[in-house]
């Protein structure tokens, strides 16, 4: 229901007829994009970013560690250009038949790209990853031009 401001003043309390057409928008944009995109890519949108990273830093070095259940080290891609470390790779799930009847699906097959801006300069010479039970761990040391220096005052 569309309610009619008496003057110019803002008042939380009224709507205009402008914020009735805004909602209603919303409501058809979120229509549309689940009847295009369906329902288990619906889920997938609202279940965030793949993969599920901590960008971690001490003194000598910056710590990346990826959650990749299910995948092996040998199907991922990973760079370091600059300041930006790339985290790509195909995630691949078995199909569960033809007869299958989903009740919930929010595991997805599929490639994906993750780009990790890293906050200094680092040593893309001495970069290591190693993965373990379904854990990437990516140590990219910095560069010796980043690192703290200890001045001392005379």
């Amino acid at each position: 229901m569309a309610a009619r401001a008496f003057t110019t003043i803002p008042y939380w309390g009224f709507q205009t007829p402008f914020d009735q057409l805004t909602a209603l928008q919303r409501r058809m944009d979120s229509l549309s994009d689940l009847l295009l995109k369906g329902p288990a890519r619906r889920s997938v949108a609202s279940a965030g970013v793949f993969p599920l990273i901590n960008l971690t830093e001490d003194k000598d070095s910056y710590l990346v560690r990826a959650e990749l259940p299910g995948m092996t080290a040998d199907s991922l891609n990973i760079q370091v250009v600059g300041r930006n470390l790339t985290i790509a790779g195909e995630r691949k799930i078995a199909v569960e038949g033809q007869e299958a009847k989903y009740h919930r699906r929010e595991r997805e097959a599929g490639g994906f790209s993750r780009v990790i801006g890293l906050p200094g300069d680092i040593d893309a010479n001495t970069v290591s990853a190693s993965m373990a039970n379904g854990l990437l761990t990516i140590t990219l040391p910095k560069s010796e031009a980043s690192k703290p220096k200890q001045i001392t005052v005379s």
